[in-house]
Formats: structure tokens, C-alpha cells, sequence
């Protein structure tokens, strides 16, 4: 099925950008790509999303791996009947297990991907993230997506 190789196209290019960051750049390194706007920022999170709940490696692999058996098990419940909703559960299923792999090998996840945003005096940094946290974002918006077109297309019914 289409949406598992989407998955796995996810997993690959995770796991292949936190590798090169890992075995290239030091812990706190930072490469400017767009100045004052966007780095690759060699950081490693113990926690979830924002760093919360840190070094809690046993109930994040308890918990995603229920999470994991729940996407796949939904995944193909749902197949290609409705294909937004399979295309955003195979970008969170492949954000998870990149993710997941992190912190079952090593007990926390690179993280590289930072964005510094300046408006006039304004300033903020927004936390550091990887490609599996970008799939499980852009994933639960197109879920989000779907749910309100299902919701609009029932009530129109």
C-alpha cells in the first residue's frame, strides 16, 4: 500500500538527516542557512514536544508503541476509502517511529531544524525540531483538514 512506503519515505529521510547531524556537527553547533532566520542546530531532547516531561524514555516507547500499533491497525482499516485521512496517518506513523527509534536507541532525539523569527524588535525562537516532528505536525493539520471537510459534507447531507 501506497500510504506505508509514505511512511517509510518519512522514516528514511528522518533517520538519514539526524545521522548526518549526529556524525557531522557537535551538540550546540549551529549553521546558518538563511541568516537570522533559519540554522541547522545540533540539539538533543529527552522529552516530548517543547522538552516536557523529560527523561521519560520508558513511557514515551510504551506509549508510541501503542500509538504505532493503533496507526497501522487504522491504517489499514481505512485504506484508500478515504485518502486524506491515510495520507496524514502515514506521515504520523513515520514521524512516530523516527522519533520512536531515537529514543529507544539512545534515550532522547536529535533535534536540528531551528527557526529564529525577528519582526521589528520582536524576537522569538522557536524550539528546535527534526522531519519526524515536521510529518507529525503537517500529519495531524491534514487529519485536522479532513475531520472538518467529513463534519461539513455530513451536515450538508
Amino acid at each position: 500500500m501506497i500510504y506505508f512506503f509514505i511512511a517509510l519515505v518519512v522514516l528514511a529521510v528522518d533517520q538519514v538527516t539526524k545521522w548526518l547531524v549526529v556524525h557531522y556537527m557537535d551538540i550546540g553547533q549551529s549553521i546558518p542557512l538563511i541568516e537570522d532566520v533559519f540554522y541547522l542546530t545540533s540539539h538533543r531532547n529527552p522529552g516530548a514536544a517543547f522538552g516536557i516531561l523529560p527523561n521519560q524514555r520508558l513511557f514515551f516507547i510504551v506509549m508510541t508503541t501503542v500509538v504505532i500499533i493503533g496507526l497501522i491497525y487504522y491504517l489499514l482499516k481505512v485504506k484508500d476509502q478515504k485518502k486524506l485521512l491515510s495520507l496524514s496517518l502515514a506521515l504520523i506513523l513515520g514521524g512516530a517511529l523516527g522519533n520512536f527509534i531515537d529514543r529507544l536507541l539512545t534515550g532522547e532525539v536529535v533535534d536540528f531544524l531551528d527557526v529564529k523569527i525577528t519582526i521589528g524588535t520582536f524576537f522569538y525562537d522557536y524550539p528546535i525540531f527534526n522531519v519526524a516532528d515536521s510529518a507529525l505536525v503537517i500529519g495531524v493539520a491534514l487529519m485536522l483538514i479532513d475531520t472538518l471537510r467529513e463534519t461539513k459534507q455530513n451536515k450538508n447531507e
